[in-house]
């Protein structure tokens, strides 16, 4: 059975999905009208502008409101415009669903016959309609809000509006919070993608590097390290640079002068005198505690000359035991040459 619905009343809805369907006479010269349907949070405002379902935005992204391409009806004296909302399926953040209209080329005075009706989407297209809310006082309008569904204690129900905006279009869909693309358009009336004129979210982001920065992915080669100017042709060579010695090498160490003995190096050992006695180590000294060696005189040893025989030291009892000793011929004459002279002779 169907309700004819008063402007006010209000009925509950026992289906999980509803076809609200905007119907007037198809008289020539009328206004076209258009359907359309915001999805309303807790405030009383769209949550973006998403939730606006018209004929340039026909869904929503949830998939849960569609609108419908117009129809004639068969006898093609009635036009009708067509919204689909599945209401068991709407987050509980979309307490409102608002049905409204448009007019295009007039105001809705203009439109006879201007009706709401109300079915359950899983039934067929011969059902009765739940509710009917007929709008036949038309006021000077070109935009209104027909009906909503809204949800009551975990239950959704139907009220009959029948609010007019003489603002158009523009003013309905301001009034719920959607931001408007072009207000001399009021057919649009909102954005339906992409940011608004004006948004200063369609302004370009400046550039972040700062002036004189190299792209990413830029590279900048090294100067050049100068090379020689090019032998012109014919020129000689160049003489060869001498060798030069490694840091890490040790200076050569240099000569010490002649007769002086150089620093860090022993000096030379003395040589003896020519023709006088050589040195001798001095005497033992007894331990202590013991008593001194006895030592038997001896005769003081006398260095023989350069050239001669040494002498016979041997105890006056041996020298008359033994034999005499016959004469030696003498040693032919040696040529006679001075030695080497040490460094402490050469003159300074």
């Amino acid at each position: 059975m169907t309700h004819v619905m008063a402007k006010g009343a209000n009925i509950a809805l026992p289906v999980a999905a509803v076809r609200a369907v905007l119907r007037w006479s198809a008289t020539p010269g009328a206004p076209d009208v258009d359907a359309s349907a915001l999805l309303l949070g807790p405030g009383g405002k769209v949550r973006s502008d998403a939730d606006f379902v018209f004929y340039n935005q026909p869904r929503h992204p949830s998939g849960l409101v569609r609108h419908l391409p117009k129809q004639q009806t068969a006898d093609g004296g009635e036009i009708t415009d067509t919204v689909e909302a599945e209401l068991g399926k709407l987050p509980t953040d979309v307490d409102r669903v608002v049905l409204a209209g448009s007019s295009e080329g007039g105001t809705f005075r203009a439109v006879s016959g201007l009706r709401l009706l109300l079915f359950d989407a899983a039934a067929g297209d011969g059902a009765p309609a739940l509710a009917e809310f007929a709008m036949a006082d038309g006021d000077e309008v070109t935009a209104l809000v027909a009906g909503e569904l809204y949800r009551r204690a975990g239950a959704w129900k139907f009220r009959a509006v029948g609010q007019g905006y003489a603002s158009g279009l523009i003013g309905l869909a301001t009034d719920f919070g959607i931001t408007v693309e072009d207000e001399g358009d009021t057919r649009a009336g909102a954005a339906a993608a992409g940011p608004p004129v004006g948004d200063p979210r369609a302004a370009a982001l400046p550039d972040p590097r700062p002036a004189g920065r190299p792209e990413p992915g830029t590279f900048t080669l090294a100067p050049a390290v100068p090379q020689a100017a090019a032998q012109p042709a014919g020129a000689p060579p160049p003489p060869p640079r001498p060798p030069t010695v490694p840091p890490n090498l040790p200076p050569a160490p240099a000569s010490p002068p002649a007769g002086r003995p150089g620093y860090g190096y022993p000096p030379p050992a003395p040589r003896p005198g020519y023709g006088y006695p050589q040195p001798q180590p001095p005497a033992p000294v007894p331990g202590y505690g013991y008593p001194p060696q006895q030592q038997s005189p001896q005769q003081p040893q006398q260095q023989p000359g350069y050239g001669y025989p040494p002498p016979n030291t041997a105890p006056q009892a041996q020298q008359a035991a033994l034999p005499p000793v016959p004469p030696q011929p003498a040693p032919p004459a040696e040529e006679f040459a001075l030695p080497p002279q040490g460094p402490q002779f050469q003159p300074r």
